[in-house]
């Protein structure tokens, strides 16, 4: 039987562990107690834009010329970072080279870590913060229905031409009207009646009219209008999030606004360039033969375009001419993947096919092998200039050919694509069509990084309540319960930082919801301490002694410990597995704080009363 003095004793190994486990969570909570600075991140907008230390200069020349104070200008692999000590600074500075660098460069507001480099090296990061708190990128996206339209109509063309042939009726053209529609001219009356009926028939959404005797014009249906618009913001709002999820954002937000737009936000996003490229790029592929009857440079000279042909540029400038009619789109693209040519050991995107793009394209080169066939990327950008003071956004595509070569065999499902800068470009490229294409483009005509003011200001307030909560408990506690009382204060102090270090290692979002979630856990914390002291004063009571009502009283209330935080623990998780964006962030919070209050409440503060009173001979508690 144990005697008085050989209760309430750990052996130095449980100290050692307990120890240990408090100075990971000093360690990994380290990072945290540095800010961050307001920054411009600058980054080629092709791979081939070269970011070096004569790029930094000349950055650095146009800050002083300017007469904007900054802090440092750091040179990372392919991206330069200007660091700034004032966020009115950092967004001047942004306004100048912007205008300064062109269309080369992406310019884009960011929030720099400011810890040592020794952390770095480390690889102790410290946790991200929401939008609320940290802020990151906040995006306003416009889906441009006309286009989507437009596309419905130019895809509706193709199946009008191919109905016209099947029912063998003659016609002159099928095309877009100017206003809007389809427009199909006929030799004579007879034909275009003939073409009425197959139409009716065949595509009946189609609404026809007579403009004149030898011309038909097809238009879509206002219920056929509302579905494509309504079915193009959906897919655009699909995709957006698979290519926010192959950034690996922490709970983003994406959701629709009004009929024709996006909100996007991306919380702790440290690379807000990239997801700016990402996330605007429409990386739309079209892959057409190339018009060898007619000769490319006298086409480009003198402006004469073949009829049905279109002249491009590829990656050098050169003039290149393709043939209009389109083979195959990057619509039927289902999976791809970056890589290296086999042959040339140059970057490839791997491309799978669709079954039916596979068996279009399979019909279309099959019949042209030896014939050239080039690969159109098509993007639209949008460009933003100071004139006359004002910033103003212009909008312009850009259409190049980024391979050209000659079909050697009939291709399938799967084929690849080379002709590609570097390999980031490939992954890019890759990652762009593996996430799918957008349904229509989409500019962004609000782009604002949340932060110094609104964030710093929610930190703040949401410090005052942690430290408020915190000063109020330990003074309650060690009121109540003297030196124990005080024993539990510094478990609960041990406790938060364990919560902070979990984060951090974890890298998970802190929300303001999130704060919420730690108060409610120094709460739960200190409850767990209430009980197990009050075991001890009835414990007292009952005429035990002082080391056996500590034992007991420890022993006694930990099943009480276990039910209640477990019941807890299991709504934490179904608030998790079942919420979004600021639910979960409570949700995640509340969690790791369960666990390791249930650690710090019951091992850490038994720890401490076990190093104090183990083993010493006591004739009264102070509890």
């Amino acid at each position: 039987m144990a005697t008085p003095y050989t209760l309430n004793q750990y052996p130095w190994w449980k100290y050692l562990l307990i120890g240990l486990v408090i100075l990971w969570g000093l360690i990994f909570a380290l990072p945290n107690l540095f800010g961050e600075d307001p920054a411009v991140q600058i980054s080629g907008a092709r791979a081939n834009i070269a970011i070096d230390p004569a790029f930094q200069a000349r950055v650095a020349a146009l800050l002083d010329t300017e007469k904007l104070p900054h802090k440092r200008l750091e040179l990372e692999a392919d991206r330069l970072l200007v660091r700034f000590t004032d966020p009115e600074e950092q967004l001047k500075a942004a306004d100048i080279l912007k205008d300064r660098l062109g269309r080369d460069y992406i310019v884009a507001l960011n929030l720099a870590s400011s810890e040592p480099g020794f952390l770095r090296a480390l690889g102790l990061n410290p946790m991200y913060l929401g939008l609320d708190l940290r802020g990151g990128v906040h995006f306003l996206m416009q889906v441009d229905m006309d286009a989507t339209i437009k596309q419905v109509e130019d895809s509706y063309v193709e199946d009008v031409r191919a109905q016209l042939r099947a029912a063998k009726v003659l016609y002159t053209s099928v095309g877009r009207a100017a206003n809007g529609g389809i427009r199909v001219e006929f030799k004579d009356g007879a034909e275009r009646d003939k073409a009425t009926q197959v139409l009716h028939q065949q595509l009946p959404s189609l609404q026809q009219t007579e403009p004149d005797p030898l011309s038909l014009k097809l238009t879509l249906g206002e219920p056929e209008i509302r579905e494509k618009r309504d079915f193009a913001l959906q897919q655009n709002i699909t995709t957006l999030r698979n290519r926010v999820n192959e950034l690996g954002v922490a709970e983003p937000i994406i959701q629709q606004q009004g009929n024709d737009r996006i909100v996007v936000q991306l919380p702790g996003v440290q690379d807000t360039a990239r997801a700016k490229e990402i996330l605007g790029a429409t990386a739309t592929l079209e892959f057409r033969l190339a018009d060898e009857e007619n000769d490319w440079t006298q086409a480009a000279a003198t402006g004469r375009i073949p009829l049905n042909s279109r002249l491009y540029k590829d990656r050098e400038g050169r003039p290149v001419l393709l043939q209009k009619r389109v083979m195959l789109t990057g619509d039927s693209i289902v999976d791809a993947a970056s890589g290296l040519d086999q042959q040339s050991g140059g970057p490839a995107v791997f491309v799978t096919l669709d079954g039916k793009g596979a068996k279009r394209f399979e019909d279309a080169t099959k019949d042209n092998i030896g014939k050239r066939m080039g690969v159109v990327f098509i993007e639209n950008k949008t460009e933003t200039k100071r004139v006359d003071g004002e910033l103003k956004k212009t909008a312009y595509t850009v259409e190049e050919v980024i391979n050209l070569a000659t079909i050697r065999d009939r291709l399938g499902r799967r084929f690849q694509i080379t002709g590609l800068d570097s390999t980031r470009e490939a992954r890019d490229l890759a990652l762009l069509l593996r996430a799918g294409a957008l349904a229509s483009p989409i500019e962004i005509i609000e782009e604002r990084t949340v932060g110094p003011s609104a964030g710093k200001e929610n930190i703040a307030q949401g410090f005052r309540a942690a430290m408020v909560s915190l000063l109020v408990i330990a003074a309650f506690m060690i009121g109540r319960y003297r030196w124990f009382g005080a024993i539990a204060t510094a478990a609960l102090a041990a406790n938060v930082v364990l919560i902070v270090a979990a984060l951090s290692m974890l890298q998970a979002t802190l929300t303001l919801p999130g704060i919420a979630g730690i108060v409610l856990t120094m709460g739960m914390a200190v409850d767990a301490n209430v009980l197990i002291y009050e075991r001890i004063r009835e414990e007292l009571r009952n005429g035990n002694s002082p080391q056996a009502a500590i034992h007991a009283g420890f022993d006694r209330a930990f099943d009480t410990i276990i039910d209640s935080n477990l019941t807890t623990l299991i709504a934490a998780i179904m608030l998790f597995g079942f919420g979004t964006g600021p639910i979960k962030g409570f949700a995640v919070t509340l969690s790791i704080g369960i666990l390791t209050s249930m650690f710090t409440a019951v091992t850490g503060s038994r720890a401490l009363v076990n190093f104090i009173y183990g083993g010493r001979k006591l004739q009264k508690l102070a509890v």
